[in-house]
C-alpha cells in the first residue's frame, strides 16, 4: 500500500516539475482512454469471477453504501479544503 502512495506522489512531483512543457499536455487523452480500458478490463475480471457473480444481490448494496458513502466523503473533503486552501472567491469580480 505505501508503495502505492509512494508512486502516486512521485507522479505528483513528476507532473509538477514538468508543468510547464507543452508534451505533457498531450498526455491527456491517452491517459484517459488507458483509464476506460483498465475499467473494462476490471469489469470483466469481476465478471468472470463466480464468488462474486453469485453473490451480487449481497455485495450490491454494500458496494452502493460503500460507493455513496466514498463520494460523499470525497466531495466534503474536496469542499473543506477548497475553502480552506482558496478562500478568495475567484468568481466574485464585482
Amino acid at each position: 500500500m505505501f508503495k502505492i502512495i509512494g508512486i502516486l506522489f512521485s507522479g505528483v512531483v513528476v507532473g509538477y516539475l514538468f508543468r510547464n512543457i507543452s508534451l505533457v499536455g498531450h498526455i491527456r487523452k491517452p491517459l484517459t482512454l488507458t483509464i476506460i480500458s483498465m475499467l473494462f478490463l476490471l469489469g470483466i475480471s469481476i465478471g468472470m469471477n463466480k464468488m462474486i457473480v453469485n453473490n451480487l444481490s449481497t455485495l450490491g448494496w454494500q458496494a452502493v453504501i460503500l460507493a455513496v458513502a466514498g463520494t460523499a466523503g470525497s466531495v466534503l473533503a474536496s469542499w473543506f479544503c477548497y475553502k480552506l486552501f482558496f478562500k478568495d472567491d475567484i468568481g466574485n469580480e464585482e
